[in-house]
């Protein structure tokens, strides 16, 4: 299967006012669009300064009248926290107006703080996604939904609207472990991860071993996340990326450190140079990074590199010279290694 690159995005707020900030951000998502990439994940984050696109559909609504060919969308909508009828209508809406470019990610959440400040309780989080899932799938695939749960009870309900992409658009999922990609495996989800590649490899065996194939479907993408900063030296990479991760952990911690607990669920280190040495950050030269990627792509069976161009206080300049310098040595580069490893 071909390589494909993708972009996910906390769209974590640095101290640009917000309108400037968000046209930057349309700005390199439309630079995206040009570059060849495939896909375009944002996150979904509330009262924290680790997420400025807390209703994801308005700002992927804005990304659907900027871009032509890039496929996007929300990893993930936290369906604890919507109504799935009204989700599952501006699903519909999303990918019509795009001619079928949206992607569904959906999942419970990673922060229980979030979803208390809701009225959620986290402990319900788990059973409200598997209700949502199944009536926003009734949803996107009938013309009426009826359905009754512990959340959720819907009789005769008509749905007048319905996905670009049948049966509906493609589904993706944020896997943790490997028994999370064996969950996505059996529902049909593409999957990312942030792991090592040694980790990644693990789930994309879960994975594989759990996937059935269904005439008509396209093959599954397996998606390793990176945190990219290039530069014409690694010193200057190094710079960069070091300032511009302090700025976002600062956000990532911001509401944990508020409420003064440990982060659940996921962590990182409070340096890049942790990620650098574990591989889950590639800050250096295009060749270098050329190097260290097409190793982990050969060790983890990635076959969808997803990186972070825009995080912390990284100018748009920024974002987009290392876009840039990707594009041109990177992306050729890891297409070629792929396609010789597959002959």
């Amino acid at each position: 299967m071909a390589l494909e690159f993708g972009i996910f995005d906390h769209v974590d707020r640095h101290d640009l006012p917000l309108q400037d900030f968000y046209e930057d951000r349309l700005k390199l998502i439309e630079a995206y669009d040009r570059a060849g990439i495939y896909g375009y994940h944002c996150a979904e984050h509330h009262s924290t300064p680790l997420g400025m696109a807390p209703s994801p559909s308005v700002y992927l609504a804005a990304i659907a009248q900027r871009t032509k060919r890039l496929n996007f969308g929300p990893l993930v909508y936290t369906l604890a926290l919507y109504h799935p009828l009204r989700l599952a209508e501006e699903i519909c809406m999303l990918d019509q107006m795009s001619r079928g470019r949206f992607l569904l990610g959906i999942g419970k959440g990673i922060s229980p703080i979030e979803v208390g400040y809701y009225g959620i309780d986290y402990k319900n989080a788990d059973k409200m996604f598997g209700e949502s899932f199944a009536i926003i799938k009734q949803a996107l695939t009938q013309k009426t939904v009826d359905f009754g749960g512990e959340f959720f009870r819907f009789k005769n309900v008509p749905m007048e609207l319905e996905p670009y992409r049948k049966p509906h658009p493609p589904l993706w999922y944020g896997v943790v472990n490997p028994d999370s990609a064996e969950r996505a495996a059996k529902a049909g989800m593409n999957i990312i991860s942030n792991s090592t590649a040694g980790l990644v490899k693990a789930k994309v065996a879960r994975y594989s071993a759990a996937y059935q194939a269904k005439p008509g479907t396209e093959a599954p993408k397996f998606g390793m996340n990176r945190y990219m900063v290039l530069a014409e030296t690694e010193d200057k990479a190094l710079e960069i990326g070091r300032r511009a991760y302090k700025r976002w952990w600062s956000s990532f911690m911001a509401l944990w450190h508020k409420h003064g607990i440990p982060p659940t669920n996921v962590n990182y280190p409070p340096e890049i140079d942790g990620q650098i040495a574990d591989g889950r950050a590639i800050v250096g030269t295009p060749a270098k990074a050329l190097e260290l990627l097409r190793a982990q792509l050969a060790e983890s069976g990635a076959n969808y590199l997803v990186c972070r161009f825009a995080f912390g206080d990284l100018s748009l300049a920024e974002s987009l010279r290392s876009l840039e310098l990707f594009q041109r040595h990177v992306m050729p580069g890891l297409r070629e290694s792929v396609a010789v490893a597959a002959e």
